[in-house]
């Protein structure tokens, strides 16, 4: 077997390839957009590699035959907040065979540890942790948008290499017609009545207002955990560009007190449902067939990728009056196609915010997993901290 280094466009095409290969015969798989895997490793796209690190490999058998990939990728924004510096692995295909895993994983090690690494997470991205972050190890359905889809079997080869579970993400699931358990339903009766709160979804006339708005309330629930800093005007600006695009603005709800952003649920809708039918490529005849697809109404579902109510606003019911608040306007408006939701990103480590979605009616859809991998094997492991 050898590793070859991602240099060439031809090779930055075999990155993709190999994995279109792989589950080629796969039912559940879908394709992700090239240009979402692409920018990952642009500088000119990804910010964080004008004072980041990333490199990519593919593993050739002895017949020339890709049969694996993987990256590698320090971010100096989070690498030293942790315990130990930590980089990055991700974008981890391989067949299933333990020889082949460890040859890349290990390229990942020495690489990392080359920059002074100590650790590495993975598989993650070089970016935010709303993409490609973790491996699938339960719910073995279709892909969200920009999330891992893989074969079970992966666990196998990470935890046989070393690596230590860091934590859970769980994907929840629920109808927009499932009623809220009865004691959830007085909770959010008692503040849609309190007058000090208001409800209502994004507009994108005031997408800059809105954006702040998000970026306050994320600060305040987000900041203090683990591996995560604060979020700068110009990030949260760069969230809601990307998002102009497929945003809909009845499914994107914030919650104010005394017009204080203290909660907000940002949803889109589930645009795998679309891009399963253009093969990777936003092309011409791509954007044809995406908007056919859209048009025939073949995205029912919303697919929520950010939900945070402010630390002293939460255990009131101040998200269950959001969520009765969005259903009220989607069931009552036959324009709107949406028939369930899938909540992404809940960490293990957070058992409030678990406890939040579940006490409106969500049950675990999916489970991703984060695995760490420390250089130094005598050295503890811990688990992510849990946030109290």
């Amino acid at each position: 077997m050898q590793l070859i280094e991602v240099n060439t466009p031809e090779l930055a095409e075999e990155f993709l390839m190999v994995q279109v290969r792989l589950y080629k015969k796969d039912k559940n798989y879908i394709r992700p957009l090239d240009k979402d895997v692409n920018q990952v490793f642009d500088p000119k796209k990804n910010k964080l590699l004008r004072d980041g690190n990333a490199i990519r490999w593919l593993l050739q058998d002895d017949k020339g035959k890709y049969i694996g990939r993987v990256a590698a990728f320090v971010n100096h924004r989070t690498a030293k907040t942790f315990e130990q510096p930590t980089g990055g692995m991700g974008f981890f295909d391989c067949i299933n065979d333990q020889g082949a895993a460890d040859m890349l994983l290990d390229a990942c090690r020495d690489w990392l540890k080359a920059r002074g690494m100590e650790a590495m997470d993975g598989p993650i991205n070089l970016g935010e942790r709303d993409k490609w972050w973790g491996v699938l190890i339960d719910g073995f359905y279709p892909p969200n948008y920009c999330m891992h889809y893989n074969f079970p079997y992966y666990r196998e080869l990470l935890e046989n290499y070393g690596f230590g579970l860091y934590f859970k993400q769980y994907t929840y699931y629920r109808t927009v017609e499932d009623p809220l358990p009865p004691e959830y339903n007085e909770k959010a009766k008692r503040i849609l009545q309190n007058e000090h709160y208001q409800f209502r979804h994004l507009d994108k006339k005031e997408l800059k207002k809105y954006t702040e708005d998000f970026r306050q309330v994320y600060n305040k629930g987000w900041a203090k955990h683990e591996g995560v800093k604060e979020m700068s005007e110009a990030q949260a600006a760069g969230i809601m560009n990307s998002l102009k695009p497929i945003l809909d603005e009845r499914i994107m709800w914030f919650t104010y007190f005394d017009e204080e952003p203290v909660g907000f649920f940002i949803a889109i809708p589930e645009l795998n449902k679309l891009f399963r039918h253009v093969n990777g490529k936003m092309d011409l005849w791509g954007k044809l067939k995406f908007l056919f697809h859209r048009w025939r109404g073949a995205c029912t579902t919303m697919y929520g990728i950010v939900f945070g109510i402010a630390p002293e606003h939460q255990g009131k019911g101040v998200e269950a009056a959001m969520v009765v608040s969005a259903g009220k306007l989607v069931q009552a408006n036959p324009s709107i196609p949406y028939y369930d939701l899938q909540m992404n990103w809940i960490g293990d480590f957070n058992p409030k915010m678990m406890k939040v979605v579940e006490q409106v009616g969500s049950r675990i859809y999916k489970t991703h997993a984060t695995y760490r991998y420390m250089f130094d094997r005598t050295k503890e492991f811990k688990r992510m901290t849990i946030i109290r």
